[in-house]
């Protein structure tokens, strides 16, 4: 879809109010909160992400980021460049849509890559990529939490530990975003002890004062450190 058109027909605005926010537009709002959008790390959800207009812009503006600070370190650049894609994230109930947003966001990485570390480029770390956004770009509704299959919408944190090893841990989007003290309703047996309550406001993956169990929070999966660039492997 051209950046320039804002509806793909009349029947998806009449089904889903599907409008797509223009460049000028993205760019305008993302100006609002312009430090964040330069820091490598800092995560971004849309929960309502189409074929990616917000996502792509922040994307590029990271790896802008990235180019200026590493560009003379193909290896740098390749760690900080995926670390980039890793905070981002994007919820859209139109399969075709989330399908669109990672292929469009992969295309974003992969030219600023080819263009950085030319000859030394490594399609294992373009497959990681690939892998990633499979992970934080789903389809879902953001207003249920549910993906179209019924089932909790689950997001990955992925963290650079030490080196070249990132963290991989699973996390229920409800319980991220649940209000201070509230019990999430329909959660099945099991996941949550009994009398539990939340403790996340926010999207925010760690929470420092959290004593609880593990499972208390939303965490539903932790996997070894592992190679940025081998990440798949845990499919």
């Amino acid at each position: 879809m051209s950046n320039t058109e804002q509806v793909k027909s009349k029947k998806r605005v009449a089904d889903h109010g599907e409008v797509f926010t223009s460049d000028r537009e993205v760019n305008a709002m993302l100006d609002l909160v312009k430090q964040e959008t330069e820091r490598i790390d800092s995560r971004f959800l849309e929960p309502a992400c189409g074929d990616g207009n917000f996502l792509a812009e922040i994307l590029r503006r990271k790896l802008k980021i990235v180019k200026d600070r590493y560009k003379r370190s193909p290896s740098d650049y390749e760690k900080y460049a995926v670390l980039a894609v890793t905070s981002i994230y994007g919820v859209d109930i139109l399969p075709d849509n989330a399908q669109e947003c990672r292929k469009r966001l992969f295309e974003v990485f992969d030219k600023e890559y080819k263009a950085n570390c030319k000859k030394e480029i490594n399609d294992e770390c373009r497959e990681a990529v690939r892998f990633i956004l499979r992970r934080n770009i789903l389809c879902g509704d953001a207003l249920t939490l549910k993906t179209t299959d019924g089932e909790p919408i689950i997001f990955s944190e992925w963290s650079l530990v030490t080196g070249a090893l990132i963290k991989r841990t699973d996390y229920r989007m409800d319980f991220l975003l649940a209000p201070k003290n509230e019990v999430l309703p329909d959660v099945p047996p099991g996941t949550l002890p009994p009398n539990t309550k939340q403790k996340q406001k926010q999207l925010s993956f760690n929470d420092s004062d959290n004593t609880e169990k593990d499972d208390a929070t939303g965490r539903i999966n932790e996997y070894p450190l592992i190679h940025y660039r081998r990440v798949q492997e845990y499919e």
